[in-house]
């Protein structure tokens, strides 16, 4: 089963935008003003056709909020902080959407590839989502590509020794759920304010 679900590109697109306007921010900088950002103020659905496409993305954002009725971020800081809550909560509303297809209940989310290493987003969808995210290994790609290349060689005898292997190597960084009750009567207004309350 596989559900794409948009990824930093919403970031990444704001921050090509603000240096087309001069203002040069760093992924760490971003991250930081978006945690001294209020919190829970505005959201966008991140699947939503408009946030595809390359272009100016934070107008893209102000002008989805003001027509869902939500104040519309005006700083860098703000419009980061609605991307990262407005992905944390749809990667909560997905999970939840899996578990009610599957039976199944999801305790943790692993973040692999370069999101893992975004502390703020990766602490924010535990936060949201009310379960255990684990982030890494960062080099995810590559460390599959050697997975396999090592199966084919023999190395190693299948995917479960190989996946030991990589458990072995690599240090996860954990992040519990917290602020719940805030989250949680958060994620009611998300649900509402980007249409996904019918969903």
């Amino acid at each position: 089963m596989l559900k794409n679900v948009a990824g930093l590109s919403l970031v990444q697109s704001c921050r090509q935008a603000w240096r087309q306007a001069g203002d040069v921010l760093s992924y760490e900088e971003i991250a930081r003003l978006a945690a001294e950002a209020p919190a829970h103020q505005a959201w966008v659905e991140p699947d939503d056709p408009r946030f595809i496409a390359p272009g100016d993305m934070p107008a893209r954002i102000q002008a989805f909020c003001r027509e869902r009725g939500q104040s519309a971020p005006e700083t860098p800081g703000q419009i980061a902080r609605v991307c990262f809550e407005s992905l944390a909560f749809k990667y909560r509303w997905v999970l939840d959407r899996l578990e009610e297809l599957t039976g199944v209940s999801i305790y943790t989310l692993h973040i692999v590839g370069g999101g893992a290493r975004n502390e703020l987003l990766n602490q924010m969808t535990a936060n949201a989502s009310g379960r255990r995210v684990l982030a890494g290994p960062y080099e995810a790609t590559a460390t599959g590509n050697i997975l396999v290349q090592a199966m084919a060689d023999g190395e190693i005898a299948d995917l479960a020794e190989g996946r030991a292997l990589i458990r072995s190597s690599v240090e996860l960084k954990r992040y519990e759920p917290a602020s719940r009750g805030a989250w949680e009567d958060a994620y009611g207004r998300f649900l509402e304010a980007t249409g996904l309350s019918g969903a």
